[in-house]
């Protein structure tokens, strides 16, 4: 008897992701279903492809050349299938993209609202996270991040105009702090400010300056650190001390005078968000169409 097409998906996800969980969410289906598919694949291979513990799941020395033997079997049916989308009077499908908190709430929440709306067959699954995700590992068709943040292997295409950082304080804690507003990046070396720490670095990141080519990289002294920009946000209105932030999100606190801007000649324009993904990886036709969408909105703007 020769092993389902099926069953042959659902290890070749397995081995991608080494885990029962992730193929589970790349397929739709329950972890239960996942571990049933690969013993049903095991008993009739008579062979075991796959390690099982309760913390991680690895290919035995089998599993892993047969992965390599689906590998482009699997790809080559991926394309056959894409390959007929274009047909469709309407395109279909689902996309995976992760996005940084700040990203997600200023730019791609309502592209991709404007997306669906036009292509109501097709899903978006937005993740909006700081932490840096593996998007092949997770099972993701793409990310976004600051340029500086994406890697040189991946194709990067703008989400967003060029931005600039604003360093702000509250009209109480510039008062209160016993310290003149600081007038150059050293001067925040004598204030208290509020840092942001990526969920998966143990460092704060480094707040950067630069003016007539002097580009100044400050550690500066938190006495708070959060992993969220927008909690980072309410710590400065409450007076903690000085923060950091897009100028998005900060300008209509400026505005209303709950909020002042400091440093302001030494924080230049620097590039914005990228969507990027992985030059290698077959893409499929509502990524494409996703792609299409986003080139023309931005250029557009």
């Amino acid at each position: 008897m020769k092993p389902r097409l099926a069953d042959l998906i659902t290890f070749s996800a397995v081995a991608r992701h080494q885990s029962f969980k992730k193929a589970s969410v790349e397929l739709g289906v329950s972890p239960s279903a996942i571990s049933h598919s690969i013993r049903q694949l095991e008993e009739q291979l008579q062979l075991r492809l796959v390690n099982r513990t309760t913390r991680s799941v690895s290919l035995t020395q089998v599993g892993l050349k047969l992965f390599e033997n689906l590998a482009p079997a699997i790809k080559g049916i991926d394309e056959a299938v894409e390959g007929i989308m274009p047909f469709r009077e309407s395109p279909t499908g689902s996309l995976k993209i992760t996005a940084a908190r700040q990203a997600a709430r200023l730019f791609l929440s309502k592209l991709c609202t404007d997306f669906v709306r036009e292509y109501p067959n097709i899903s978006v699954e937005l993740f909006a996270e700081d932490r840096l995700l593996n998007i092949t590992q997770d099972g993701m068709d793409a990310g976004v991040r600051l340029g500086h943040v994406v890697s040189e292997n991946m194709i990067a295409v703008p989400v967003s105009p060029s931005l600039r950082f604003a360093v702000v304080a509250s009209p109480d804690y510039l008062q209160r702090s016993g310290h003149s507003a600081p007038r150059k990046p050293q001067d925040l070396l004598k204030h208290d400010c509020v840092a942001f720490r990526f969920p998966t670095s143990e460092r704060a990141y480094s707040w950067e300056f630069e003016k007539n080519a002097d580009v100044i990289r400050i550690d500066v002294n938190s006495n708070m650190a959060v992993d969220d920009m927008d909690v980072a946000l309410d710590a400065v209105l409450n007076s903690a001390g000085i923060g950091y932030f897009h100028e998005e999100q900060i300008q209509a606190l400026v505005q209303a005078g709950k909020l002042v801007r400091l440093l302001e000649d030494w924080l230049p324009e620097r590039p914005g968000f990228f969507l990027y993904y992985p030059s290698t990886r077959n893409r499929s036709f509502a990524f494409k169409t996703f792609l299409a969408f986003l080139k023309a909105n931005v250029q557009s703007k």
